[in-house]
């Protein structure tokens, strides 16, 4: 299974990647980062990420660093 990588110190909680998921993976965390944004994270609960990179291509703040296959 994929799994994507968000840096959540740089997530600015733009909402593009949640948008952008084909599998809805990704959700806004319930914490806010240390620039008072409610950044985007991955659903650890099931995975169904395939991976696509869809997600990190729409972060405009590169904030999506790495995608695991």
């Amino acid at each position: 299974m994929a799994r994507v990588v968000i840096d959540k110190q740089k997530c600015k909680g733009c909402l593009l990647c949640i948008d952008a998921c084909p599998k809805n993976m990704l959700e806004v965390d319930k914490n806010i980062n240390k620039n008072g944004y409610y950044p985007a994270h991955f659903k650890e609960e099931k995975n169904e990420c395939i991976g696509c990179a869809i997600c990190a291509q729409r972060c405009p703040d590169i904030a999506i660093k790495e995608v695991y296959k």
